[in-house]
């Protein structure tokens, strides 16, 4: 299994657990480092937050080896506090989601969700979490879109792991909704790989093959 196979699903449930504040500097920002970040700025979440869940799961390593459950439990809580899943779920559906119900856009976004981190999550306990997290930069997206948190995952004896956040503001806080592991998009790669499926199937019966394990949402797709 890749680095990248590994940290999509840590990248994901270390980035932002706690929503914060809409900050005024993230708006109009344009490319600012990472020391000169206001508190809970998304850059801030991203560096605390990244901290916080890997201390968790290498603290907790010996619980989580012995009840899986409990893993399961703690990153998909995460990931479910952090991460826009219904707005993320459209850019996945890309063509296929112009149109579709809330209803149906819902029902595919969590049986992505479930099979991501079904596949994945156990994998966080084989990989080392002593890691140092650093924030490089904060840059507005275009057209108002929100914000590309960039940071790196440092690790002792190995080349640094570039992981970027795309967030936006919703409702007054930051949320997730695109997760950049060495370049390679957590949107573009699953918009790739369920094009083909999609061109055949409804959005509910895509949804059903992923919960039922009849498709695996591919990490390591490219």
């Amino acid at each position: 299994m890749t680095a990248r196979q590994i940290l999509l699903p840590l990248a994901i449930a270390a980035a932002l657990a706690v929503a914060a504040p809409l900050s005024a500097q993230a708006q109009t920002a344009a490319t600012k480092p990472a020391a000169t970040a206001a508190q809970g700025s998304p850059s801030q979440m991203v560096l605390d937050n990244s901290t916080r869940v890997l201390a968790t799961l290498e603290s907790r390593r010996a619980e989580f080896s012995a009840d899986r459950s409990k893993l399961q439990a703690f990153i998909t809580s995460e990931f479910d506090q952090m991460f826009d899943r219904e707005y993320a779920a459209r850019q996945v559906l890309g063509r296929h989601g112009r149109g579709a119900a809330d209803a149906d856009v819902k029902v595919f976004s969590d049986a992505l969700a479930e099979n991501l981190m079904r596949r994945y999550g156990s994998s966080l306990l084989d990989f080392n979490t002593r890691l140092r997290v650093r924030v490089k930069s904060e840059t507005a997206l275009p057209r108002g879109a929100g914000v590309r948190v960039a940071s790196e995952m440092l690790r002792s004896g190995g080349e640094p792991i570039p992981v970027d956040y795309l967030m936006r503001n919703v409702g007054g806080t930051w949320k997730v909704f695109d997760v950049m592991v060495e370049g390679v998009s957590f949107v573009q790669t699953f918009r790739q790989q369920f094009d083909t499926p999609l061109s055949r199937k409804s959005i509910r019966d895509v949804a059903a093959d992923l919960r039922a394990g009849r498709v695996q949402a591919d990490a390591g797709t490219r």
